[in-house]
């Protein structure tokens, strides 16, 4: 697969053995940060937290990325898919709720070794894929029986706002389809003791000035899956990175706007609907990637 890399919609071909395509990965995995992450939806973080492996690169280019170091930058320590195994093991041990794979797209061939060789030595954690809905069907697809939750983004319904600020015009028509895909495979959520061990969890952060394209991106959501999906809206925008570029969304968003779309989801009838309260659009809440845990 990585001889003629079309692990993403953008569908290189590169042979990432000896060259990169848009996303910049290479052959070798590269992790930024390994760590018990807190602050994810309390059904993936538990009380101990969730495993999170924090993967360099990206297919997207949002210019407002907060990990933008990492996903744009590329700053991380390449791993062997023997150590890889070792890091998911490892978080089992620490106590983690669940192995947290933080955009991991273009290193679903070495994951998916990675977590062939863990299971042999008794990994046993819910595997959450935590990713843009940027996807394949084929590479979604090829998740079937090694992923347990996809934790999906749906960022935009709006090809010129999926242009202008992720080059991604595509976005919606290619994330839509991956998730239909994603709630084929995993099914209606499972809880068990207040954790999420199937399904699949979309997330949405609303930007500002956007309030109305985030109401219509609810209604899909709920016109296709009701609440045969958990739904999570953020309010932590911060324009971070290259926001700066964009004066409409150099700004944070405004209670009025993010209530706005809280409140149209659950007039629509969401009620596994995760929100967030006080003041999350901060610095203090973007990690440290440090390449602790690697």
């Amino acid at each position: 697969m990585l001889e003629h890399c079309e692990l993403c919609p953008r569908r290189c071909g590169v042979d990432r053995n000896t060259d990169t395509g848009f996303c910049g990965a290479g052959r070798e995995v590269r992790l930024a940060l390994v760590s018990l992450h807190p602050w994810e939806e309390p059904c993936i973080a538990g009380d101990r937290g969730a495993g999170t492996v924090f993967f360099s690169y990206c297919n997207l280019r949002c210019c407002f990325c907060q990990n933008h170091e990492i996903s744009h930058g590329g700053r991380g320590i390449a791993v062997t898919d023997e150590r890889l195994a070792e890091i998911f093991l490892e978080q089992q041990a620490r106590g983690a709720a669940s192995l947290d794979l933080v955009t991991p797209t273009h290193y679903v061939p070495q994951i998916l070794a990675a977590l062939r060789q863990a299971r042999e030595r008794g990994f046993s954690l819910p595997v959450v894929y935590n990713s843009s809905a940027y996807e394949t069907l084929e590479t979604v697809e090829s998740l079937r029986g090694s992923v347990d939750v996809f934790l999906p983004d749906l960022k935009y319904l709006e090809a010129d706002t999926a242009g202008r600020y992720s080059q991604a015009p595509d976005y919606f028509s290619v994330a839509s389809a991956a998730l239909r895909r994603m709630v084929a495979i995993a099914g209606p959520p499972q809880l068990v003791d207040g954790l999420l061990r199937r399904g699949v969890l979309v997330r949405h952060m609303v930007l500002p000035g956007c309030r109305h394209e985030s109401m219509r991106i609810v209604d899909w959501l709920w016109e296709q899956f009701g609440n045969q999906i958990y739904l999570s809206l953020m309010n932590q925008y911060t324009p971070l990175y290259r926001a700066a570029e964009y004066p409409e969304i150099n700004r944070r968003l405004t209670t009025f706007e993010y209530d706005s779309v809280v409140n149209h989801a659950f007039d629509r009838g969401f009620r596994q609907c995760f929100i967030q309260e006080g003041q999350t659009a901060s610095e203090k809440f973007v990690p440290t990637f440090d390449g602790k845990g690697i």
